[in-house]
């Protein structure tokens, strides 16, 4: 609860303070601009290209973890309607071997899901550094004093969201 409060405080400290700088700046003429970041992380060809290569990347391993499912899951279901006519020792190792390739399972299915969230986050990273590089170039280019990029509203014609998008996708 006091994270969530603190968290809350501490959003609405900055908006505060972004709404006086906007004032004080508007007040001045100065030049500001927002940006949706969301938007360039879901929309920009370098964020699709690193969302296409994870999938390429990690489509197989996942289709051989599902296939190691279903084929335990088969496993599993043959043993429930074979226990009865099995004698005690069998069915005893029948289990143990399922349970041994049920931990194997999601002992593969652990590290999956962390190698793509570690791949994930270093995208993530890669594409934010090259969206703040692009940011700051289309800010110094068109002589912006402030680019905010959270914002619990932005007027649309404060948005340059496009502007950097496309300035994203034409960098090389």
């Amino acid at each position: 609860m006091k994270t969530f409060f603190h968290t809350s405080v501490t959003r609405l400290v900055a908006l505060a303070a972004a709404a006086l700088v906007a004032t004080s700046a508007a007040a001045q003429g100065a030049k500001i601009g927002a940006v949706n970041v969301d938007r360039i992380l879901r929309d920009s060809a370098v964020a699709k290209a690193v969302t296409a290569k994870l999938e390429q990347d990690f489509s197989k391993r996942e289709k051989d973890l599902q296939a190691q499912a279903t084929q335990l899951k088969a496993a599993s279901e043959k043993l429930e309607r074979e226990a009865p006519t099995l004698p005690e020792s069998q069915r005893m190792t029948r289990q143990r071997q399922l349970i041994e390739q049920d931990r194997d399972l999601q002992r593969k299915q652990r590290e999956f899901q962390e190698d793509l969230s570690l791949r994930r986050n270093e995208g993530l990273q890669q594409v934010l550094e090259k969206v703040n590089r692009v940011l700051k170039q289309v800010a110094e280019t068109e002589k912006y004093d402030l680019i905010v990029q959270e914002a619990a509203y932005i007027n649309p014609r404060l948005d340059i969201t496009d502007k950097v998008l496309e300035a994203l996708n034409n960098a090389k």
